[in-house]
């Protein structure tokens, strides 16, 4: 199901599918999605929701996996791939796409005003907590600690917002 406000600026060429399996993708007012966005309901029947006045922008994929809660006031730059869910692998016996997918790690959550740089890749079970800064080309696959500043892959604290 599909629940996008008519307050929201979603560009006429982003991809936002809708689920086959029941799950819900909520984007609130305010919310800014660019070009070539994609939101994809795969890989489990978690909610994908989009809060107020955040931007996602050119080039990112955010998959439903295991859910995915974006805040308020948020900003994901370019190229951010968010994947709440991880393929099963360990079986060298069965091909990796018949494996399924491994036990969910609660999926994606992003509090309020949180900066996500450029082609950073964020993980199933990763929280980043309010106010946090995440630099380009990071991973995060952990808790983010509110109003701290990380980069790297796997991200690492560098700094804190003053």
């Amino acid at each position: 199901m599909l629940k996008i406000s008519n307050k929201a600026n979603i560009s006429k060429l982003a991809d936002i599918e809708p689920s086959v399996k029941g799950t819900t993708i909520i984007i609130e007012d305010g919310v800014m999605i660019d070009s070539f966005v994609k939101i994809k309901a795969v890989g489990g029947t978690g909610n994908v929701i989009v809060g107020k006045n955040t931007n996602i922008n050119s080039g990112c994929v955010i998959y439903s996996g295991n859910g995915v809660t974006i805040g308020e006031n948020v900003l994901i730059a370019a190229n951010c791939t968010l994947a709440p869910v991880n393929h099963e692998y360990r079986s060298k016996h069965s091909l990796i796409r018949e494996q399924r997918f491994m036990p969910s790690k609660n999926g994606i959550v992003i509090e309020d005003d949180v900066w996500i740089g450029a082609n950073t890749v964020i993980l199933d079970g990763a929280i980043l907590r309010k106010g946090c800064v995440v630099g380009a080309n990071s991973m995060v696959n952990k808790e983010l600690e509110p109003y701290s500043i990380n980069v790297g892959s796997p991200t690492r604290k560098v700094g804190m917002r003053e």
